[in-house]
């Protein structure tokens, strides 16, 4: 049977032991590796591996050893509860095998979980599953996880004292990591919060999301964008002490007015559009950027964009012979005076 979208979260945090197995397949091995021990330790506890109720085997060594397993479906073992025969990265090659093992399958049997790939429609895997009277087949998209994904990652990290501010930047991150980083970050955090009974922050995320490349250029970043241009020449100093590169420094400035164009041209107007840049904005840096972007507007942002642009041309290009620092802080200095005009 189809696993449908909607319900597969539910199902794979309380799956139903009575069922003869589980297809998991999609094309980021991440995602699906993540669901597959979601549904595997709801189905025989933390301790299940350790009991012994858990066996694993790959494709290769099921190619090798066909009855592998048929054995591991009747195997008892010495510890009681359900077990679970799992089969990782199954291709068409091992689907004979399967088909065979599962029409043998009887109640009291191992659940049988398999792990696969993208898989056609035409997949023998795909069908023996989706046509099985009692096992579900289960596709993972790439898509981000929805609200109540997010809440259930939360509530398992014992996070429940959530801000509306922190929630909104969660969902943010989460469309912008994949789903590993993105539940270590959650892991981070529940640590980060721990004994503090005070609502989950943007501030705290803030904390413990993964850092920003364009973190040491923000300084000069936002001097620009707030037209402070007489101390743009100090930090440029300072930026050369660190090794910051020219082209470097004019690709994080392109990446910021990027983004705050993306903002400002925004139909919803640039609160809206500051919330759906990607990767996100957080926290003061979020508000901040708000400002800048509501101050310069859609049309002098498109003149900054097409400034930058000139600039990193002008820097790859052969026969340029001005200090390229010396280039990228004039076009600093002249974005600085635009956004007074």
């Amino acid at each position: 049977m189809k696993l449908p979208p909607r319900d597969a979260p539910r199902y794979f945090a309380k799956p139903e032991s009575q069922r003869t197995g589980l297809l998991i397949y999609g094309p980021d091995a991440m995602r699906v590796a993540l669901k597959r021990q979601e549904v595997i330790a709801a189905l025989i506890g933390s301790q299940g591996e350790e009991e012994m109720r858990l066996n694993r085997i790959s494709a290769a060594d099921l190619r090798k050893d066909k009855a592998m397993l048929s054995d591991a479906l009747k195997a008892q073992g010495f510890f009681p509860g359900p077990r679970v025969a799992f089969v990782e990265d199954a291709t068409e090659t091992v689907a004979p095998i399967i088909i065979d093992a599962l029409s043998d399958w009887r109640e009291g049997d191992a659940q049988v979980i398999v792990t696969a790939g993208q898989l056609k429609a035409t997949s023998k895997l795909r069908k023996l599953f989706e046509a099985h009277p009692n096992a579900y087949a289960a596709a993972i998209y790439d898509d981000p996880p929805s609200k109540a994904e997010i809440e259930a990652e939360l509530a398992k990290a014992g996070l429940n004292n959530i801000s509306a501010e922190a929630m909104t930047d969660l969902t943010g991150l989460s469309r912008s990591l994949d789903p590993g980083d993105f539940r270590q970050t959650i892991e981070k955090i529940s640590l980060y919060k721990l004994g503090d009974d005070t609502p989950l922050g943007s501030g705290d995320i803030i904390a413990c999301a993964p850092g920003s490349t364009e973190a040491d250029l923000d300084d000069v970043l936002n001097i620009v964008a707030e037209a402070r241009s007489g101390e743009i020449g100090p930090v440029m100093r300072r930026l050369r002490a660190q090794g910051i590169q020219p082209v470097g420094l004019c690709i994080g400035a392109t990446r910021h007015f990027r983004t705050l164009y993306a903002a400002a041209s925004d139909p919803g107007g640039a609160a809206a559009g500051i919330g759906r840049v990607r990767p996100p904005v957080f926290g003061p840096r979020r508000d901040r950027m708000l400002r800048q972007a509501q101050k310069w507007g859609a049309p002098k942002l498109q003149q900054a964009l097409g400034l930058l642009t000139e600039t990193d041309l002008k820097l790859r290009s052969a026969g340029q012979t001005a200090p390229d620092m010396a280039l990228v802080e004039r076009a600093l200095i002249r974005l600085s005076r635009l956004a007074d005009l």
